[in-house]
């Protein structure tokens, strides 16, 4: 038995079986310019009913626009960051796919900017999300000199580049001073990548702690770019035999194997050494002891970098007016 073929409606057909204009039509599907409220009920009503489909194809080449937004992740991230990534991923997604908009995902290799000139020379979508901001970033560079709409997550200093970012500085502020104030008299810092901008915010947060408690800052006990077991071991070690009695590591990777590390050496936590990160995870959350840490709405860090892009392309969006805010959740580590 043949099934009947279902009939495809096009913007002509609607306004031709209506009696209305194209441009009556047009208004009543994207929601935009003048129109009666009763002919949009019928135009609404109509494609529900023959279950029409825009031709975004169509609707690009003739607004000029691909529907496509590029998120560039960067080629060298590790594991451990691959739960940040996600959660900015699902937060521009929804936001994108909101405005009929799919997100390309792409890999940047450092400052190999090949990648990011074909995505730009082809025209292959309309705007960026950085989704790591670096010091003398020249992705950055190149995005600004062509005027290519772009949006960094991460902390950007530059007044002409816009940006969404953690309040990083604050937290690290806050959970710096309130180790101080539970009576940690040499707080050990083992920091990330240096180039990374998330990373100076925490230093910065750090050093302002110290500042307002009018403790001086023991420039040994800083270490950076613990990238690796061996780094934060290093830095472990070396703390330990300066007399730290309390660590703060930047990231909950640098967490986990400072952890490891004082096991190994069989120092309790925290009575001998009380331990804190400024980036929470269900590992540290479920460590023995539970370890203090800062949760931040990664989620909704994706869907305002994707909200001030599409603003930036002239897209009518309800941008999100709240700041971003965190919660530095105390538990066991620093007791």
């Amino acid at each position: 038995m043949e099934t009947e073929e279902k009939k495809v409606y096009t913007i002509d057909d609607i306004a031709r079986e209506l009696g209305v204009s194209k441009t009556t039509v047009s208004r009543a599907i994207s929601g935009k310019g003048r129109i009666g409220q009763a002919t949009r009920e019928r135009v609404l009503e109509f494609i529900e009913k023959h279950d029409y489909r825009p031709n975004v194809m169509a609707k690009g080449l003739a607004q000029k626009k691909t529907f496509n937004l590029a998120l560039l992740l960067p080629k060298d991230y590790a594991v451990t960051e691959f739960p940040f990534f996600k959660d900015c991923m699902q937060g521009i997604c929804e936001v994108a796919s909101g405005h009929d908009y799919d997100v390309i995902i792409s890999m940047i290799d450092g400052d190999d900017l090949s990648q990011i000139q074909r995505l730009e020379a082809n025209r292959k979508v309309d705007g960026m999300i950085l989704s790591r901001a670096v010091e003398h970033s020249m992705a950055q560079d190149y995005l600004k000199s062509c005027k290519e709409p772009f949006v960094v997550i991460g902390p950007e200093e530059d007044p002409q580049i816009t940006y969404v970012d953690n309040k990083n500085l604050e937290a690290s502020k806050e959970l710096t001073s309130i180790m101080l104030m539970k009576g940690v008299q040499k707080l050990a810092l083992l920091g990330g990548n240096q180039s990374f901008s998330v990373t100076e915010s925490r230093y910065k947060g750090y050093l302002q702690a110290h500042k307002k408690a009018g403790r001086l800052v023991d420039a040994d006990m800083i270490f950076m770019n613990c990238e690796n077991q061996a780094k934060v071991s290093e830095a472990v070690k070396q703390a330990l035999e300066q007399g730290a009695d309390g660590i703060l590591c930047m990231d909950d990777a640098i967490c986990s194997m400072c952890i490891g590390s004082l096991r190994e050496r069989k120092i309790p936590i925290p009575s001998q050494v009380r331990v804190a990160s400024l980036y929470d995870s269900k590992s540290l959350e479920y460590n023995n002891p539970p370890i203090t840490s800062v949760k931040f709405d990664t989620v909704r860090l994706g869907k305002m970098a994707a909200e001030k892009l599409l603003k930036m392309m002239g897209e009518e969006t309800e941008e999100e007016t709240q700041p971003l805010n965190y919660q530095v959740v105390l538990r066991e580590s620093t007791q």
